[in-house]
């Protein structure tokens, strides 16, 4: 009883409603480590991989390795759409923190695997679990911040995501040390993510939703009409999910092919691999945060210019990545990938803003989550067959090159209209 009455007392707290600015960015700053948490447990897998696959020899090749981190995709890309409707139509506090407590606990058991085929129901579990997070989160984030700081706040929230994916990079160091290993890994992060959803339940709130509960509700049955009769929005999902596709083989299969081409340790790969994209990225959302809002003040196109300046440093990247000789040019290859991907990912959301209604914007992301994810996990799993035939890393990374190309047109082509933000 005492629980609930201060529950209650911290869901009514007046602090932050005396100064009006300040809870929206907490609300970042609460997430944050739920970002990081949300990529940790799912990064740590590809920089463990060796250690992993040694412990559990049911996995026998790279297409096997392939549909582990492919199983996580797809149950996580099929779900994104009915996570983002849950969050659309109830309390978003309750869905972010629900998530978190019960991917935490997944992730804990991960830690008990003997099997390839125990690994992959548990990624799949994983992927279910972690599919309400991201369009409930970002939909709360924009649903708190106006147009003039939106880019800025969900670039404040991938940072968490970028922190996340390097502490996984060296998760590898770990998973090679005696003393600690790959299944210590998995049940530290496991706990700390129960842990930290006590207080992520007792803090978190929802602000005040300009429409009525029985106007979300009479909105709700025509959501997917609304999105997928709308124009702009399939134009978003499209040039969400092409890039992605490079995005998801370089962060999972990145620390491998450093390993392998330029004989690496497991430890040093993952490091390679993953720290200098992240922090590469880290720069990209910033830049590409406050170059996006200080380009609406002049234009409504600014979040789009911004995204495809970020979207056309993608080309030279791939091409160095692909083409690299010495371990030098691949890190400039990556360093230039991650501002490219930081200016991409910190304006997805704010756009989606810009053609969808508030009703509308945690289901359009989970759509787009279910088209890029699920292309994702089909890239993984292509590429572990493409590289146990030996097809050239040029050959694949040309091709993504040229589907970067295409991104940036299919991205210049939306068309934002004022009316979902009034």
């Amino acid at each position: 009883m005492y629980l609930l009455d201060f529950v209650e007392a911290l869901d009514n707290m007046n602090s932050f409603a005396m100064r009006p600015l300040s809870y929206p960015w907490f609300v970042v700053a609460l997430l944050f480590p739920v970002a990081l948490l949300n990529y940790l447990d799912r990064q740590m897998l590809a920089t463990m991989k060796g250690s992993m696959v040694a412990d559990i020899p049911s996995i026998a090749n790279l297409a096997d390795w392939g549909w582990v981190l492919g199983c996580f995709k797809w149950t996580y890309a099929f779900l994104s759409p009915f996570g983002g409707f849950v969050a659309d139509r109830l309390n978003r506090r309750y869905v972010i923190t629900l998530s978190l407590l019960v991917w935490s606990m997944v992730t804990w058991q991960t830690a008990y695997a003997q099997t390839y085929h125990q690994l992959l129901i548990l990624r799949a579990l994983m992927g279910i679990s972690e599919a309400f997070y991201i369009p409930a989160a970002l939909a709360l984030i924009t649903d708190l911040h106006a147009a003039d700081t939106r880019s800025r706040a969900v670039g404040l929230h991938q940072v968490g995501i970028y922190v996340g994916q390097i502490l996984g990079g060296f998760a590898g160091y770990v998973a090679d040390a005696p003393a600690y290993g790959w299944r210590w890994m998995f049940t530290t992060c496991g706990m700390v993510g129960v842990v930290y959803a006590i207080p992520l339940w007792m803090l978190l709130r929802n602000p005040v939703r300009a429409e009525s509960s029985q106007e979300i509700a009479r909105n709700q049955p025509a959501v997917l009409r609304q999105l997928l009769s709308n124009w702009n929005f399939l134009l978003l999902v499209l040039y969400f999910t092409l890039p992605a596709i490079a995005g998801w083989v370089v962060r999972d299969w990145m620390p491998a092919i450093l390993r392998e081409k330029f004989s690496l340790g497991q430890g040093s790969a993952g490091v390679s691999a993953i720290l200098v994209v992240q922090l590469a990225s880290i720069v990209g959302v910033i830049i590409g945060g406050a170059l996006a809002d200080r380009w609406m003040r002049h234009t409504d196109r600014g979040r789009i210019f911004t995204s495809a300046i970020g979207m056309s440093l993608f080309l030279p990247a791939l091409f160095s990545i692909g083409n690299a000789e010495t371990l030098a040019i691949a890190i400039v290859g990556l360093i230039v990938f991650g501002l490219g991907w930081g200016l991409f990912d910190c304006n997805n959301m704010p756009i989606l803003c810009q053609i969808t209604r508030p009703h509308c914007r945690a289901t359009g992301y989970g759509i787009m989550n279910l088209v890029s994810i699920s292309c994702g996990g089909l890239g993984d799993v292509a590429f572990g067959a493409l590289r146990d035939r030996d097809v050239p890393l040029n050959l694949i990374f040309g091709a993504f090159a040229a589907v970067a190309l295409l991104s940036v047109y299919i991205v210049l082509k939306i068309k934002p209209s004022r009316q979902p933000d009034s």
